[in-house]
């Protein structure tokens, strides 16, 4: 598939107005607050915009789109539980009104009134870590699909990651939240109009029934047909439950890692401190809850159904594999002209999530790791221009980091892992922090430490060991839970009541 100079021309507008309005929002920054939170005047529907455009990248396309691709419809379940933990909290309110009530611009920020300004600091640290390797694939997974889509050479794919990553980083960088906001909001709708026509297409081409069929066939073929078509759905595609898909411990983790991610992903909570009040917050995150389902549900068919045309075809072409078979499939049912339209949307997924990352990130460093160890508080004016360097700065890491790190697996589970470095122990810290008066910093710092040992343990080792000596995403990241729990019940029960008081803060 080429591209047409009606695709070219589509492109360029979409991309031409997002710089427009991103670079526009930089005259309403008057400070850090505008800058990192939009002023706390972000209302429903911008919110749900941003939130769901943030969340709906094109790495989160990607990586649906393989668990589609190996596990057919169960692996949706994902995006139902996100959407289902999201709905929750938006319902009870849990987190959401401490947030508020603190006036933070981070969750770091929030445990020095609880556990004290070190244990803010070394939240900081693995917040930091565990987002900017989490953000580290993005790149290279959006550069693929555009490279295999289109059909431009595999050569191009490192300027394409470099383009991508240039204009984000212009109006992120002037702008802030407020850029982010409002070219999430354009984002936002051209993505859902991207999503609508690829979900058609497909459904064209293959249809429900001929998808359906495809993956129940392949599943119940017997194993020697691997070997004669060269691919064959391994999981039970319709059952997350069964052994071979997900299984009762995978599913259990993702209950839990899916209520911390709600709570402590600060990209996720940074909407909620933008928003006007705690209504508001709330209200967003309801409504939100239901474009996760179909996060992972589109993309997630889109990539049951690329297995289903390849396994037609007799086994994947020579150098695709599950991760970028979903937009090799898409290039071969794209009409001239639509493309344009379906490339402009990924761009728009890929565009808003980055940029809502790099502010959060470089806001974190800037709000707890810099400032609280500055002996002369930083002025407005400094502030903000430390934060604008570090959106730059991380962006560059975050270019050669793609270039040279090789995913040992699947997408999801190095994107949830790495989030677990500060899921596990931030959730800990949050409720026992809000829900148990004996929890101490002695215990934040157990929870910190040794919630990050399951996840850092998990990219090192499968990072030079063979497949079958690996250890599996579920094990790194339940076990990350429940160490980061023991050290905070154990660091705050073995401690004295005057260690306790001496080491805490003032009550949140």
């Amino acid at each position: 598939m080429t591209l047409t100079y009606l695709d070219w021309v589509i492109i360029v507008i979409y991309l031409t107005g997002c710089m427009v309005a991103g670079i526009w929002m930089r005259r309403f920054v008057r400070g850090m607050e505008d800058f990192a939170v939009a002023g706390r005047e972000m209302d429903v529907n911008l919110g749900i915009a941003s939130l769901a455009a943030t969340e709906l990248g094109l790495v989160t396309i990607m990586y649906t789109a393989q668990l589609g691709f190996e596990k057919g419809f169960a692996g949706a379940t994902i995006g139902v539980i996100m959407a289902l933990a999201m709905y929750v909290v938006g319902r009870t309110g849990f987190v959401i009104q401490p947030l508020r009530a603190a006036g933070v611009l981070t969750i770091p920020e929030l445990f020095e009134k609880r556990f004290g300004i070190k244990v803010r600091w070394l939240a900081g640290l693995f917040v930091v870590l565990g987002g900017v390797l989490n953000m580290g694939i993005f790149l290279r997974l959006g550069g693929e699909f555009l490279v295999y889509a289109t059909g431009l050479p595999i050569g191009y794919l490192e300027w394409v990651m470099t383009a991508l990553l240039g204009l984000v980083l212009v109006y992120t960088a002037l702008g802030g939240m407020l850029s982010v906001l409002v070219t999430d909001y354009l984002q936002f709708l051209v993505m859902g109009l991207g999503i609508v026509v690829t979900s058609v297409l497909v459904m064209a081409n293959l249809g429900w029934t001929g998808i359906v069929d495809g993956l129940s066939q392949s599943w119940a073929a017997p194993q020697n047909g691997a070997a004669a078509t060269g691919l064959k759905m391994s999981a039970h595609p319709f059952n997350p439950l069964h052994s071979s898909s997900f299984g009762w411990g995978y599913i259990l983790w993702q209950l839990v890692f899916q209520t911390a991610v709600v709570t402590t992903w600060q990209t996720t909570i940074s909407r909620v401190l933008s928003s006007k009040d705690e209504h508001t917050a709330k209200r967003i995150y309801r409504r939100t809850a239901f474009y996760l389902v179909g996060r992972f549900g589109l993309p997630g068919l889109w990539g049951a159904a690329a297995f289903v045309y390849f396994a037609k075809q007799g086994a994947l072409p020579e150098g695709l594999d599950s991760l970028t078979a979903m937009p090799a499939y898409l290039s071969t049912i794209l009409p001239m002209g639509l493309i344009g339209i379906v490339v402009a949307a990924m761009l728009a997924a890929e565009m808003s999530t980055d940029s809502g990352y790099l502010l959060t990130w470089a806001t974190v460093i800037a709000n707890d790791l810099v400032e609280p160890c500055v002996k002369k508080p930083l002025s407005p004016a400094g502030k903000l221009l430390l934060t604008r360097t570090l959106v730059l700065g991380i962006g560059v890491f975050l270019l050669f980091y793609g270039l040279w790190y090789q995913l040992p697996g699947n997408a999801w589970d190095y994107l949830a892992v790495t989030g677990n470095i500060y899921l596990a122990s931030v959730f800990t810290l949050l409720v026992g922090g809000l829900y148990w008066p004996r929890a101490n910093a002695y215990g934040a710092y157990a929870a910190l430490i040794l919630g990050a040992i399951g996840p850092l343990t998990f990219l090192v080792v499968n990072a030079v060991v063979s497949k079958s000596h690996q250890i599996a995403p579920e094990v790194a990241g339940a076990s990350s839970f429940g160490l980061a729990f023991l050290g905070m019940f154990l660091g705050s029960w073995l401690t004295s009541d005057s260690d306790k008081v001496a080491a805490s803060s003032v009550a949140l």
